[in-house]
């Protein structure tokens, strides 16, 4: 449901929870479970408490909808799971509407992120060796209706380049909450 008055509770929650992240993740490559999990049942808690069973399917919903990307370069992409955790705490506290606006944010700065390390290291020729790779082994996988198949055609884990996404997530996070309040109606 969208809120018409932005609540500052549910941002604030979520910045400084995305900041811990990015911190913990750029220290030890890790967001932490202790991190992500109390975040997570207090936006239930917190959706159960000021809106009922209504709010609490909107938490949930959006609890779906920002940790699905996420499992799924988990699960195929050797991604971060503690980064799918923590997207989904995130929409767990602000729902479809906002946590929309915050996936959206967070995948251009992932993007944005991801591209500035690969130059700075020189390694976009192989990054983009490896994104046709991906990209094509994919689309083989779903044309022969074999997505079990899928994660064998990708790149071997070595050859990826990795980069701590919670930066990204804090970022993203950032930009959408600061949009949220300057251009809300």
């Amino acid at each position: 449901m969208w809120d018409p008055v932005p609540s500052v509770l549910p941002w604030t929650v979520v910045v400084l929870a995305t900041l811990v992240a990015a911190c913990t993740d750029l220290a030890s490559r890790r967001i932490p479970n202790m991190l992500t999990g109390p975040v997570l049942l207090l936006g239930l808690v917190h959706a159960l408490w000021i809106g009922g069973v209504e709010e609490l399917s909107d938490t949930l919903a959006g609890c779906a909808l920002l940790t699905l990307p996420y499992a799924l370069l988990f699960v195929f992409a050797h991604g971060g799971a503690g980064d799918a955790k923590l997207m989904g705490a995130i929409g767990a506290w602000l729902g479809v509407a906002s946590g929309t606006v915050v996936l959206v944010s967070v995948m251009l700065s992932g993007m944005v992120l991801g591209l500035g390390l690969v130059v700075v290291r020189r390694r976009l020729g192989s990054v983009l060796t490896n994104l046709y790779t991906m990209v094509s082994g994919l689309c083989w996988a779903l044309a022969r209706r074999r997505l079990s198949e899928g994660r064998v055609l990708m790149p071997a884990v070595r050859q990826m380049e990795t980069m701590p996404y919670g930066v990204a997530i804090f970022a993203g996070t950032c930009i959408a909450a600061g949009g949220t309040f300057v251009w809300h109606p």
